[in-house]
């Protein structure tokens, strides 16, 4: 994987991305040179039309990204791509219809968008039919060594099995540090030079997946395997970019405190998120006001009670504060005001209440929220003091995912499915300290694009 701002993207997905990238500016200049011919026009240098280009690769890449393209399940099935690229371009050339009655003199003209549209839509579908078995493949996959043989690497043996995987394990080393549950492990006592055996696996990483750290961890052999240019790992670090959440059963004080992250050094970037939050709120309460007291006067006539419904939510520093929504329950969906889980096709949820969940309209007056600098357009879901102290009881550092900016979407928003349970509270706050330790800009405008894939094909609204 190669690290962009403190975000691993895998090597597979960079490459495919630079060749759409560069298969969707050559569509474009075929479909101008296309309509050029057909009109008897004269085809001018390439510079001369290079703002229309760009734009229309930007557009169709930058949807391709919001809709999941790049995903594994989209990397590993054809019709799933085809189903994705097909809503990509679609979306793409809808904000270039849009960015043309902007700025004309940057986008294609209709026709031209025409013949670009399907030959990128035949290019990408292409390029994913002759490189699909080696994306998938051996090819980019990094080849590890595990030294451990426990319930620890047998943990690294279910990943490798996950489809999508972006590694495959050569070798397993019992270090004779507790029960062993990799059968087929070798034992460290069988060899003689463990960095030569690492070297000769054709290794690329080594991690470090013991049972028992204490007085067990191989300094020396270590050492000779780093010195031998083969990365060296542990692995709540492995875990963390494989799997894009701080994995609670593994961490502990001392990796949170030593590991690369939660930098204090982000003050740009706080001020520059705050910018962003202050502009896009306001644009986009100005857009979709209508749509808000359109919505408000269909849920008064739907059911008895208000429009808007108010409720407080524990936010940054643990500092509480309160939220506005749409109301999508029944007025008496929490008896004597005691909080109460959402459930799966949850009974007190109204017929209007429903849709308005489904397609997150009911979310849109937290915009209102946002540009009061309570909240942020991205970080982690701000939830009830009831909820917050009782999962403060059972899970390890959830108190931290209050020392950012709670926000409307974020990084396990997008990543996990809704739940309503401690367990599902537990994955969540794995992705929310994931984002807390790695924020960047570049971060958010991820799950901000992402955030379309999950208005689009919601895994159940809650």
């Amino acid at each position: 994987m190669i690290r962009l701002f403190k975000h691993y993207v895998p090597h597979a997905v960079l490459l495919l991305g630079l060749l759409d990238f560069l298969l969707l500016f050559g569509a474009a200049e075929a479909g101008w040179v296309l309509r050029a011919h057909q009109i008897d026009m004269a085809v001018e240098p390439i510079a001369s039309r290079m703002g229309p280009l760009l734009s229309f690769a930007l557009a169709i890449q930058t949807a391709m990204i919001a809709v999941g393209v790049y995903g594994p399940e989209a990397l590993q099935s054809i019709r799933f791509a085809l189903a994705r690229l097909l809503v990509a371009v679609s979306l793409g050339v809808i904000f270039l219809s849009i960015l043309y009655f902007l700025m004309p003199g940057m986008t294609l003209w209709r026709s031209n968008s025409l013949y670009a549209m399907g030959l990128a839509l035949a290019l990408l579908l292409l390029i994913r039919l002759l490189l699909g078995s080696m994306l998938g493949g051996e090819a980019f996959k990094r080849r590890l060594v595990v030294l451990g043989a426990g319930n620890r690497a047998h943990r690294i043996r279910e990943l490798e099995r996950r489809k999508g995987s972006g590694f495959l394990v050569v070798g397993y080393i019992a270090m004779n540090d507790g029960s062993q549950v990799i059968e087929e492990a070798i034992n460290r006592d069988a060899v003689f030079n463990l960095a030569d055996f690492v070297v000769r696996l054709n290794a690329s990483e080594v991690v470090l997946a013991l049972e028992e750290r204490r007085n067990a961890i191989p300094m020396s052999d270590l050492l000779r395997i780093k010195t031998t240019g083969v990365h060296v790992n542990d692995l709540s670090s492995f875990l963390e970019r494989e799997t894009g959440r701080v994995d609670l059963a593994s961490v502990n004080p001392s990796w949170l405190i030593f590991s690369d992250g939660f930098s204090a050094g982000r003050r740009l970037s706080s001020i520059a998120k705050r910018v962003f939050d202050i502009a896009a709120s306001l644009i986009l309460l100005i857009l979709t006001g209508p749509i808000i007291l359109l919505a408000a006067i269909l849920v008064k006539l739907d059911s008895k009670g208000p429009a808007f419904y108010r409720q407080q939510r524990v936010g940054l520093y643990g500092q509480e504060f309160w939220i506005v929504k749409l109301r999508t329950m029944r007025q008496d969906a929490e008896v004597a005001g005691k909080a109460v889980w959402a459930e799966k096709d949850d009974p007190r949820i109204t017929r209007l209440g429903y849709w308005l969940r489904k397609l997150r309209i009911d979310e849109l007056p937290q915009t209102w929220t946002v540009l009061k600098g309570e909240m942020s357009f991205v970080g982690p879901r701000p939830e009830r003091r009831q909820f917050v102290e009782d999962l403060e009881q059972h899970l390890r550092y959830y108190a931290e995912r209050h020392m950012v900016k709670p926000g409307i979407t974020g990084w396990a928003q997008i990543n996990y499915p809704y739940g309503a349970s401690i367990e599902d509270a537990r994955h969540k706050l794995e992705y929310d300290l994931y984002y807390a330790k790695n924020y960047t800009p570049f971060l958010d405008l991820l799950i901000l694009l992402q955030t379309v894939r999950v208005v689009l094909w919601p895994d159940g609204a809650r």
